[in-house]
Parts: C-alpha cells; sequence; structure tokens
C-alpha cells in the first residue's frame, strides 16, 4: 500500500474533501486557523499529520506560527 501524500490535502477546506478522501484520512489530524473577528480566516488545512506534533512540525515549516491555530481529528464520514 503506498503511503499518502499528505501535502496535496494543505490548503483545502476540510469539508469539501470527497467520501473516499475522508475515508483514507481518519484518524488524521488537521490545523485550521482560529477564528476571530479581525481575521475572519478561510477554514481550509494548514498542516495534517497523524498527530498534533506532526502539524506543528508542519506549520513550523512552513512559518506560520502555531499559536494562531486549532488542532482536529478527522473523523470517517458519518460518525
Amino acid at each position: 500500500m503506498r503511503k499518502t501524500d499528505l501535502s496535496q490535502f494543505v490548503g483545502r477546506y476540510p469539508e469539501r474533501l470527497t467520501l473516499q478522501e475522508r475515508l483514507q484520512l481518519k484518524g488524521k489530524w488537521i490545523a485550521l486557523e482560529l477564528y476571530t473577528p479581525e481575521t475572519a480566516p478561510e477554514r481550509r488545512i494548514e498542516a495534517i499529520g497523524d498527530s498534533i506534533r506532526d502539524c506543528m512540525t508542519m506549520l513550523a515549516q512552513r512559518g506560520r506560527p502555531v499559536s494562531v491555530y486549532e488542532f482536529l481529528p478527522l473523523k470517517a464520514p458519518f460518525s
């Protein structure tokens, strides 16, 4: 089985992932920018990995401040 290149999901809207993608990503963690009235960010995936630590590492590699992100687990559809 091939390992999925998770970076292909960075910049995508979580709610627009296909059913197949959601099943493939079940159990992964994503980082989304925190909502504030000043920023009103688009809720795009900014980092993805097997753990929050993986997401934090990806954010740091991209030069993003970890403190303005929330980390959420991706669950299987309909669960």
